[in-house]
């Protein structure tokens, strides 16, 4: 009867002979993976399927604000003082430009009732209600804000966590590679191919992921900047009108 130690020995020696595992395509790399690296990769498509839907949402979104911006604009152009811009404005679709207008002259009818339909009738406002309608007005902008900057922070947190997740992987790849190099006793190249290449896979993965996200951040950041920017002179240019108006 052959002993249990020869047998042993026998499939180490076959195993030292393998020229390492073959992989033809880099599919073929990923469906033969380690379990660490196929999770890694898992949690990376999810990071990525989610990027782009955002990326997408957030486009539509801000392309509609702005249609919407250029609305405004022409209806505040074409209209002869508030009372008037209030009745073009119930004509327009629902934006942040809108709201904000459509807030501040709510207020104003409250602190001053029947003044907007009587332009010069009674005093105009106090010190302390015209600081009440800046503050209504800000909160109106800083609510905008809020609204239009949802689902940006995803992207920044999938942009800097993608990047991390593939160098782990990578890290995690390589410390296997040396594992069976030390278990198998051979070094050559073609057994430290293998898995040396499906641990780069993860650092390549979440740079595809990350660098997508990243640019879009930027970009629906910079353009949230500007609409805010417009917002607070149209609160400005508000609040300049009453007083054009003589209604402060």
């Amino acid at each position: 009867m052959i002993a249990t130690a020869d047998i042993a020995s026998g499939v180490m020696a076959f195993a030292q002979q393998l020229p390492g595992r073959v992989i033809e395509s880099p599919l073929d790399m990923v469906l033969g993976a380690t379990l660490p690296t196929k999770v890694i990769l898992t949690v990376l498509g999810a990071f990525s399927l989610l990027s782009w839907i955002l990326i997408i949402w957030k486009f539509r979104e801000l392309r509609a604000v702005n249609a919407r911006a250029d609305d405004f604009v022409f209806a505040v152009a074409g209209a002869n003082g508030l009372a008037d811009l209030d009745d073009a404005l119930r004509e327009l679709e629902d934006s942040p430009f809108r709201r904000l207008f459509r807030e501040g002259i709510a207020f104003f009818s409250e602190l001053r009732p029947g003044a907007l339909a009587s332009p010069h009738a009674g005093e105009g406002l106090s010190p302390t209600q015209l600081e009440a309608l800046w503050l209504v007005l800000e909160k109106s902008l800083s609510e905008e804000k809020d609204e239009l900057a949802h689902g940006l922070p995803w992207l920044a947190i999938i942009g800097s966590v993608s990047p991390l997740l593939g160098l782990m992987g990578t890290v995690v790849g390589v410390m296997n590679s040396f594992i069976g190099i030390t278990s198998q006793g051979s070094a050559n190249i073609a057994a430290v191919a293998p898995g040396i290449a499906e641990a780069l896979t993860t650092t390549v993965a979440g740079l595809a992921v990350a660098i997508p996200a990243v640019i879009a951040y930027n970009h629906y950041a910079s353009r949230l900047r500007l609409f805010v920017g417009e917002l607070a002179g149209y609160a400005s240019e508000f609040i300049g009108t009453l007083a054009r108006e003589g209604r402060l």
